[in-house]
Formats: structure tokens, C-alpha cells, sequence
């Protein structure tokens, strides 16, 4: 799977360090994979969890963080859409957020 964007992914593990190594794992695995359907991620990471046919749900570093992706299973294509605490994840409506490019210069 392809993943974008790794920058994006580099920006939360600079935010949230103890992290780092967790999501390293985490995007190593995803680049790796190969799903066609939910049914195939939910072989790979049982804990995670499928929301709807596209948007999904990884526990990171045991689950103290949270991670939302959309994922294009035609197009071998995973968005990373959202990041944070458990805490800040039971705040948000995780069907609804959406990714927000920033452009910092």
C-alpha cells in the first residue's frame, strides 16, 4: 500500500515522540501490505478498527494514540487523515473529520 503522506506522519511523531517508533512500525507494516477489502486489514491488525468501506481505526503504541486513515483498496492507496491521544480521539466524530493541509512557511 502506498501511503500518504509521510510527512504528514513525520509532523505527529515530531508532535508526539513516544510515538515515534510506534508509527515507524505501523507505516513499515502498511507499505508492506497488500489488502483488497477490509476483511484482508482486519487479518493484519485485529484491533483495528473498520468504521465504514473506507475509513479505519489503528490502536498505536498500545493504544495510547489513534490513528484515522481512509483507505482506497482499488487504488492500493492509504490517506492518513487524523492522529492523536485516546483522550483527543474520544473528542472528535471520527466518521466526519477530515485532513487539513497547513501550509507553513
Amino acid at each position: 500500500m502506498r501511503i500518504i503522506a509521510v510527512k504528514t506522519l513525520k509532523g505527529y511523531w515530531e508532535e508526539f515522540p513516544q510515538a515515534k517508533q510506534a508509527l515507524l512500525s505501523w507505516y513499515e507494516e502498511v507499505n508492506a501490505a497488500d489488502w483488497i477489502n477490509p476483511n484482508e486489514l482486519k487479518a493484519q491488525y485485529r484491533n483495528a478498527s473498520v468504521l465504514t468501506d473506507k475509513r479505519v481505526v489503528f490502536n498505536i503504541h498500545g493504544n495510547a494514540f489513534r490513528l484515522i486513515v481512509d483507505v482506497e483498496y482499488r487504488l492500493k492507496i492509504v490517506f492518513v487523515i487524523w492522529f492523536g491521544t485516546h483522550k483527543q480521539y474520544d473528542n472528535i466524530d471520527t466518521k466526519k473529520i477530515s485532513y487539513v493541509k497547513t501550509n507553513k512557511k
